[in-house]
């Protein structure tokens, strides 16, 4: 087991040296430009297979209407070669994948209208599949509201469930701390990349977080920096 320092600080497992040809391919696509969710999985949906969708030339992917940069991005082989450097990436982060196709993903995300077609996931992946509630709200509590939020998510961790939250300030990081202080494990979900801390001065309780046994999340590739549409992350369960 590599236990090197992650950028959060934690002790991580090294995943293994490759991702299968069916994981692979949903990076693919995932970092193709023009494609959203709906549209990923639509596609997988009419072609039978994901990996099929990575063998179409160029005349069968404009009839996914896959948008011009896409169809040449996947026809070209960029597609794929920008998955095996974001592998790369991800393992050198001790981080892992959880494809659509993947046993381990959330039954509940995939009955949302465009449930991401791959996770970024740093820590415990089981935990998404395990009940769970989200706790979130405002960045800017009352002390009262901050009380309230932690000590409602260290009860219901004390009777079982996963806290999932952004860790954005305010109630979101309270809810976490709630759970961490009941020494139960929480789910960050965020709306960067799982290398890039949000807000930064929460980088202490992300390392708690993961050194709790519990797990950092993202639809979105390493290095995404924090836009507007994209916080709160998207993923619900």
């Amino acid at each position: 087991m590599d236990t090197s320092a992650n950028p959060t600080g934690s002790a991580v497992a090294e995943p293994s040296a490759l991702p299968d040809k069916t994981q692979l391919a949903w990076l693919a696509l995932s970092l193709a430009p023009g494609l959203g969710p709906r549209r990923i999985l639509q596609a997988v949906e009419n072609v039978g297979s994901v990996t099929r969708i990575l063998e179409l030339s160029l005349t069968e992917l404009e009839a996914l209407r896959f948008p011009a940069t896409a169809v040449q991005c996947i026809s070209g082989g960029q597609a794929l070669r920008d998955a095996e450097d974001e592998w790369k990436r991800v393992r050198a982060e001790g981080a892992s994948l959880l494809a659509f196709s993947d046993q381990a993903y959330p039954v509940r995300l995939k009955e949302i209208f465009d449930p991401p077609p791959l996770l970024w996931v740093r820590g415990d992946v089981q935990l998404l599949s395990q009940p769970a509630i989200a706790v979130v709200g405002t960045r800017h509590p009352t002390p009262y509201g901050v009380g309230m939020a932690e000590m409602l998510s260290r009860d219901l961790a004390l009777r079982g469930m996963i806290i999932l939250s952004g860790m954005a300030r305010g109630v979101d990081t309270a809810a976490h701390k709630g759970a961490i202080a009941a020494k139960s494990p929480t789910v960050a979900i965020w709306g960067t990349g799982i290398d890039v801390i949000y807000p930064k001065e929460n980088k202490a309780l992300a390392e708690q977080i993961l050194a709790g046994g519990g797990a950092i999340v993202s639809e979105y590739k390493l290095g995404r920096f924090l836009r507007r549409r994209t916080f709160p992350g998207a993923i619900v369960y």
